[in-house]
C-alpha cells in the first residue's frame, strides 16, 4: 500500500497527499509537527470545512499541547503557549479588507520566535509575509487532496526533513 507519508527530500515539486478522513488529517499534523520550528509561517488554504484546524490540532497534540483545541475565526487568533512556544492559530475568514489584518496589530506577532499557522491568508492579501510552507486542502471523492508546497528556502529546508 502507498505511504502517503514518504516523501523525497529532494524534490522541489509539491507534495501531494490523499486523506480519507479526520484520522488521516490528524495523523498528517504530527508528520508536519516534526518539522516546525519557531520562525516558520504556515498558510491553510481550503474550503470551509476542509481539514484545516484539524490539522491543526493534529500538530499542537503531536507537539504535546494538552488543552482544547478550536477554530480562531471568531477571535481571529488562538494564542497557545507551551513548553516555551508560542504557536499562533490565525484565521482571517471574516475579514472584509485587507488592512483589517494591521489595524488588528498582528505584525508583531510574526518573528523569529513563534510558529504561526494561518487560514485564509489570501483575506490579508500581501501584507503577511512569505509563508514558509503552503498546504492547500481540496475535497474529493476519496476526501481530500493536500498539497504541500515550499514557499521559501527556509520552507524548502524543512521539507527537507519531512
Amino acid at each position: 500500500m502507498h505511504n502517503p507519508f514518504l516523501f523525497d527530500s529532494c524534490a522541489e515539486q509539491p507534495l501531494i497527499l490523499q486523506l480519507a478522513d479526520e484520522t488521516a488529517t490528524l495523523a498528517l499534523g504530527k508528520k508536519i509537527a516534526n518539522i516546525l520550528h519557531p520562525g516558520l509561517i504556515v498558510f491553510l488554504n481550503g474550503d470551509l470545512g476542509a481539514g484545516k484546524t484539524t490539522l491543526t490540532r493534529g500538530i499542537l497534540r503531536a507537539m504535546g499541547y494538552q488543552g482544547k483545541v478550536k477554530s480562531p475565526t471568531y477571535n481571529l487568533v488562538e494564542i497557545y503557549k507551551f513548553s516555551g512556544l508560542y504557536l499562533y492559530h490565525f484565521d482571517f475568514y471574516r475579514f472584509n479588507d485587507p488592512i483589517e489584518w494591521e489595524e488588528a496589530g498582528f505584525r508583531d506577532y510574526f518573528n523569529a520566535e513563534t510558529i504561526c499557522l494561518i487560514e485564509w491568508p489570501e483575506k490579508a492579501d500581501k501584507l503577511l509575509p512569505d509563508a514558509d510552507i503552503k498546504i492547500l486542502f481540496r475535497f474529493n471523492e476519496l476526501g481530500r487532496k493536500i498539497k504541500i508546497q515550499a514557499g521559501t528556502r527556509t520552507g524548502k529546508k524543512c521539507l527537507k526533513y519531512w
